[in-house]
């Protein structure tokens, strides 16, 4: 990775700021660190996220909420986003779903996905916040409709389950296609359940199976627990 000098951070091109974390894990957080540091706020969104991973660096998520909460309040969009997650689920913090729903609200209001699609959750389930599913359609629909695959699975669920609409296993059956190809694990488990509901039981495997891949362990687990307790044999018969 070329070094870019000091004087020169805050000219950084677009281009040059791909090219320096693409590069190897431990230059590029080091690069970060310096430039989060100048004040540099794109770095700190980033820095702060390789930190929460441990890219690069020893994991530490008290450090990377420090830089999250830096950025937000200088009106970075996913920072406010990440900031809520880290209330959301005690990354480097207290738990607060009240604080998380606050920065959630912040930035979808700012047009961010992912900011609708967690500020969604949190209405359609009345986490932390007064339930409110029609609010919550409104925004998983805009989050969709900008190619956000998280949000087309769970606008599924509203389909199959009919909040807010009236059911109809065809429009879910679509929204999970298109989580599923977009690579969202969930969606490809849904797609892979309703395929089978639709009489597409060929089609259903090799659906589950990339979930299964994909997915968390914690999901797999779900996964397993699901399928064997199901009654139809075709589920039984996936993984």
């Amino acid at each position: 990775m070329k070094e870019i000098p000091i004087r020169d951070f805050n000219n950084t091109t677009p281009e040059q700021f791909l090219e320096i974390l693409k590069g190897p894990a431990d230059e590029a957080a080091r690069w970060l660190h310096t430039a989060a540091e100048l004040g540099i706020v794109e770095a700190q969104v980033h820095y702060g996220q390789v930190l929460l991973d441990g890219t690069g660096v020893e994991k530490n998520p008290e450090h990377a909420f420090q830089w999250f909460k830096l950025a937000a309040n200088e009106g970075h969009v996913m920072a406010m986003n990440m900031l809520g997650r880290c209330y959301e689920n005690g990354w480097g913090t207290q738990p607060d779903m009240l604080l998380a729903n606050y920065w959630f609200k912040l930035a979808a209001a700012a047009g961010l996905d992912w900011g609708m699609y967690n500020y969604a959750t949190s209405l359609a389930l009345g986490r932390g916040t007064e339930m409110n599913r029609g609010q919550a359609l409104a925004l998983l629909r805009e989050a969709a409709a900008m190619g956000h695959v998280k949000s087309w699975n769970l606008l599924g669920g509203f389909y199959e389950d009919g909040w807010e609409v009236d059911v109809d296993m065809d429009c879910a059956l679509d929204c999970y296609h298109r989580a599923a190809i977009g690579g969202d694990f969930r969606g490809q488990f849904n797609y892979a359940r309703l395929l089978i509901a639709h009489g597409r039981p060929g089609e259903a495997p090799s659906w589950m199976n990339r979930a299964y891949e994909n997915a968390t362990e914690a999901f797999r687990a779900k996964m397993r627990q699901f399928l064997a307790a199901s009654s139809d044999p075709e589920l039984q018969g996936l993984l």
